[in-house]
């Protein structure tokens, strides 16, 4: 490895940073992590593992402690239609826990890190340069608004509609082992339980989040104080490409259509894996066609569904249409949990 730091510099340690490190590691490449937050990060997130990304997370070893998910429920104020995963639990994890678990696993394997933030890329034939380290290959995971992704020049416009999402946590004890979307005219409720007496609700609109919005968990949520209030957004986040050279994006950083389907910490985990094959076959082009498929369930279905309830019509009748194709409701649940 003469003139180089590593074999691979991971910029961003969230969970697709972690888990691309991880990856990496067990393929006998030295890693160095850069980022300039304190251990554990958090950040605005649904918080629900799905199940495909809970088994992926316990191939690499880590194992969070939180809550079973058995399936997602869709509510309205009179209607409600549940969908159970086929293939076991997934599990609502707080993201400072899941984030404690993965750079637990990742000091275990050897890992390095520098607390840095990056502002320039340099690349050549031969490797990449970042925040002073030398390395084979990069890979940016540093979230919706890559600093990674702008450095190398590629291209990312905001879709529409422009949605956002923040989230709170409230001690309450948690009241389901699912899911639960709750619908209004306005937005979308996220609410996921993430210890016994904590539950998770994350609201997704273009306008600013009311939980007033959905009369039942208003009343069930009064008089408790709520935790602090994360936000980010838009969410969707149009990306021309996935490499640039030796450089390639993963999780946020590589494009985001919507937190609606709640997948992002598995389709980052999903992503890395297939990043990293690239680097260690030494064919960088290919994760594009990877990645591609990885994710294409999620974009088609999260994308008709942003579509779909885009007007207040669509809202009123999601859940109702929902329940009344129940089949047709689980086999889309099930394509996502996977």
């Amino acid at each position: 490895m003469t003139g180089y730091d590593a074999d691979l510099v991971v910029v961003g340690g969230g969970p697709g940073g972690l888990a691309a490190a991880l990856h990496a590691r067990a393929h006998g490449l030295s890693v160095i992590v850069v980022d300039p937050r304190d251990s554990p990060i958090d950040k605005a997130c649904g918080e629900g593992l799905m199940p495909g990304g809970l088994a992926e997370l316990s191939d690499l070893g880590v194992d969070p402690t939180g809550m079973p998910l058995r399936g997602i429920a869709y509510v309205a104020e009179r209607r409600r239609v549940e969908a159970r995963f086929r293939q076991g639990p997934g599990r609502g994890v707080r993201r400072t826990t899941l984030h404690a678990a993965l750079a637990a696993r990742a000091k275990e394997a050897d890992t390095e890190w520098i607390s840095a933030k990056v502002i320039s890329v340099v690349q050549d034939a031969g490797g990449v340069t970042a925040a002073g380290v030398r390395a084979r290959y990069l890979i940016g995971a540093d979230g919706l608004h890559s600093a990674v992704r702008r450095a190398v020049g590629i291209g990312v416009t905001a879709g529409v509609p422009r949605r956002f999402g923040v989230r709170r946590h409230y001690a309450v004890p948690a009241w389901s082992e699912l899911v639960e979307v709750h619908w209004s005219p306005y937005g979308e409720a996220y609410v996921t339980p993430v210890e016994p007496d904590l539950v998770g609700i994350a609201i997704l609109s273009t306008q600013r989040p009311d939980v007033n919005w959905f009369p039942w968990l208003a009343t069930h949520l009064r008089g408790t104080d709520p935790g602090a209030e994360r936000g980010c957004g838009p969410l969707r986040q149009v990306v021309a490409r996935r490499t640039a050279g030796r450089v390639l994006l993963v999780g946020d950083a590589a494009g985001y259509e919507d937190a609606l389907t709640g997948e992002g910490v598995s389709l980052a985990v999903k992503q890395a894996r297939a990043a990293v094959a690239a680097i260690v076959d030494d064919r960088p082009e290919t994760y594009e066609r990877q990645w591609r498929r990885i994710t294409r369930p999620y974009r088609l279905l999260t994308r008709g569904l942003v579509l779909g309830t885009a007007s207040r019509m669509g809202r009123r009748v999601i859940v109702p249409a929902a329940a009344a194709v129940p089949a047709v409701f689980g086999r889309a649940v099930n394509v996502l949990a996977g």
